[in-house]
């Protein structure tokens, strides 16, 4: 029996392999992925090979590089890896700060 999943975020997993890369923040490196499942939050990722020095990268998703999460990695499992997707300057929305991004006009 498998224990309860207590992530927060809903996982998609493929039943083919989803090719993707991994690439250095600052491009000095590339490297083959294959995506086994994703969530709004992170993905669990299966990489040839060890993984060193991995802190944060990029998850490239297309060949042309238009679509692309920068991530953060949580964890590793012998070929299988786990990263979490890193969203500089989200806010959550309030009543508070949507009031101050759109003032309502006086009537």
């Amino acid at each position: 029996m498998m224990p309860p999943d207590k992530r927060a975020a809903r996982r998609v997993s493929f039943d083919r392999a989803i090719p993707a890369n991994m690439m250095a923040i600052d491009g000095t490196w590339q490297r083959a992925c294959t995506v086994k499942d994703v969530s709004d939050s992170g993905a669990k990722l299966i990489v040839d090979g060890p993984v060193r020095g991995l802190k944060e990268c990029f998850l490239m998703l297309s060949s042309t590089g238009l679509a692309y999460r920068r991530c953060e990695l949580a964890w590793v499992n012998g070929g299988e890896i786990g990263v979490t997707f890193i969203r500089h300057g989200h806010k959550k929305a309030t009543k508070a700060n949507i009031a101050v991004s759109h003032p309502q006009q006086p009537g």
